[in-house]
């Protein structure tokens, strides 16, 4: 199989659809408390299953007909033509000529894929193994340093999608680590970052792993030179080595491994090409997270638990491909985005995780759906022809109803908002002596927890009447100042636990929203082009900090000025 026939983006704003969901737009006054009096069985309707997530959607801003109308957009627009292609193989990263099959990551090995000759499932599986046999090395003790000790340190250098993920997960998933082993991440070119990140750490219990494709990208370079500077000093204070050519390479070969497939650039860094681990040009960085670039997680909850991680994308998989549209957990929910963004002028959205767990889950979809979606241009080249994108952000609650809600709640802003929850926590505390009134003596924190989480999206959705606000006595001056309008939307996603499963399952639903919202778009959600030329210009800048006077002098007037100043005020 090669590219995917030659196809024009279909120009969403010129189908029938489009039209029928700009009048709908037009005429639509939200009304979640009549539309549930009305309709009893709006909440049973509009909620799904997709996997082991219970999904309401019944709190969003939608009638039976504008589902219909998003659901015949999905149709002209070609939605599943372009799902098929994307499964199959074809290459629908147009701009980079490249297959899109981070769904092959997690495919099982009795399901073969061919794709431009390349047995990509046996592919797959040879890396995999190659990963789990590594993991199973590190965390029997079997892998050690230069003086035979086992590692408990695992500090993962890479930026982007090489950084992102794993640590995630990792915090995701932080029940399910062995005992005695610990990750740290390593992202920022500050060199705060690795200078904190290796502070405290015993050098010969320590191994760096460097994730980047190329063995190039600027930051995760110049963070594994400082690591390897680091544990070359440190281990010749520690008398571990010797201050020689030969101790050195032996310091390395045994606490750095590399996730890359530029094998000529590990060796010449001291890593043996044995200990590099490769994934392939048609995975994104953002969707990297269950190939290679995820072996520090992979070592950390262990082989079965990153089996069960990967089982989970896949659940999510089948459903987004085999599911009727209509009850199609991604495909809805990206065409709400669509409808928000373009026709209800909604400029953000919130994810909300109640699970302090997914702290990094809302950071994780900042690069997933924002640098896949924000696209001026559509595949083809062309401008886009309506809004692309929308800026998503959040923190876990109830961390967030003391931050930012009351702009949710009760600003001009629509902000259209996904709360996460689970049933059973991983650490099931109660408070033994309660306050004596609202928390009682013995009380399930977790149920009060997530009483908040229920509480919020009934308070979105309903709100609070005037009436209702006078009837509790409020000072009538006050009243305006307590009414909440309600009628703000929210999806609510539910599972019975935080499990390496469930979590492949969110992150692939998300991964799916973004497919789906980039196909009515037209845009190519494969390809990041917007982060070269800032990279390109900080090499051409470079000098100029550095004191070469002709390269500032290059520079515009702003830029000048600005590195001027910071050479005058760095000691």
């Amino acid at each position: 199989m090669t590219s995917e026939p030659a196809r024009l983006p279909v120009d969403a704003t010129t189908t029938t659809a489009w039209g029928s969901l700009t009048e709908l737009s037009k005429n639509l006054q939200p009304d979640l408390r009549g539309w549930f009096a009305t309709d009893p069985a709006r909440a049973g309707r509009l909620t799904h299953q997709a996997a082991d997530l219970h999904v309401d959607l019944s709190k969003n801003l939608v009638t039976d007909e504008v589902l219909a109308s998003l659901l015949a957009l999905a149709d002209e627009v070609g939605l599943t033509e372009r799902r098929d292609a994307m499964f199959a193989g074809e290459h629908i990263n147009v701009t980079e000529d490249r297959a899109v099959l981070h769904t092959a990551l997690r495919r099982p090995s009795d399901e073969p894929l061919t794709v431009d000759g390349q047995d990509i499932t046996a592919d797959v599986q040879d890396e995999l193994a190659k990963v789990y046999a590594f993991a199973e090395k590190v965390r029997s003790g079997e892998w050690t340093g230069v003086t035979g000790e086992p590692v408990r340190t695992i500090v993962n250098i890479g930026i982007g999608g090489s950084d992102l993920g794993p640590v995630m997960a990792y915090e995701a998933l932080e029940p399910f680590v062995q005992d005695g082993l610990e990750v740290r991440f390593v992202s920022n070119i500050d060199p705060t970052d690795v200078a904190q990140k290796t502070a405290d750490l015993d050098p010969t219990t320590t191994l760096f792993i460097v994730a980047s494709k190329t063995f190039g990208t600027l930051e995760t370079l110049t963070n594994a030179r400082l690591a390897r500077d680091w544990l070359w000093r440190s281990l010749v204070a520690v008398g571990a080595i010797e201050d020689s050519e030969e101790g050195r390479a032996d310091a390395v070969a045994k606490h750095f491994v590399a996730v890359s497939t530029a094998l000529d650039k590990v060796e010449s860094f001291g890593i043996d090409p044995e200990n590099a681990f490769g994934f392939w040009d048609w995975v994104g960085g953002r969707y990297s997270v269950d190939s290679a670039i995820g072996t520090s997680l992979a070592v950390a909850i262990g082989p079965d638990a990153f089996a069960e991680l990967l089982a989970g994308f896949h659940a999510m998989d089948e459903h987004f491909r085999t599911e009727p549209l209509e009850k199609n957990v991604p495909v809805l929910m990206g065409l709400l985005n669509v409808w928000y963004v373009n026709f209800r002028d909604a400029h953000t959205h919130a994810v909300l995780p109640y699970a302090q767990q997914l702290h990094r889950f809302p950071a994780y979809l900042q690069q997933l759906t924002m640098e896949s979606n924000g696209k001026s241009v559509r595949w083809d080249g062309t401008p886009v022809t309506s809004d692309t994108g929308e800026v998503f952000w959040g923190e876990p609650g109830t961390n967030g109803q003391h931050a930012f809600y009351q702009l949710i709640h009760q600003g001009t802003r629509l902000i259209p908002a996904d709360f996460i929850a689970v049933a059973n926590p991983a650490y099931p505390l109660t408070d033994a002596v309660g306050d004596g009134g609202a928390v009682a003596a013995g009380a399930d924190v977790h149920g009060l927890f997530l009483a908040n989480f229920f509480a919020q999206t009934k308070a979105l959705a309903f709100g609070k009447t005037a009436d209702e606000v006078r009837a509790e006595g409020v000072a009538e001056e006050l009243v305006s100042a307590k009414v909440f309008g309600g009628n703000r939307p929210t999806t609510s996603i539910l599972a019975p636990a935080l499990t390496p499963a469930v979590l492949g399952q969110l992150i692939a639903l998300y991964e799916h929203i973004t497919f789906v919202q980039g196909v009515v778009w037209g845009i190519d959600s494969f390809d990041q082009w917007g982060v070269e030329l800032g990279k390109k210009l900080a090499m051409e800048i470079a000098p100029a900090v550095a004191g070469d006077e002709a390269a500032l002098q290059a520079q515009d007037p702003s830029t000048a000025a600005l590195i001027a100043k910071y050479r005058e005020l760095r000691v």
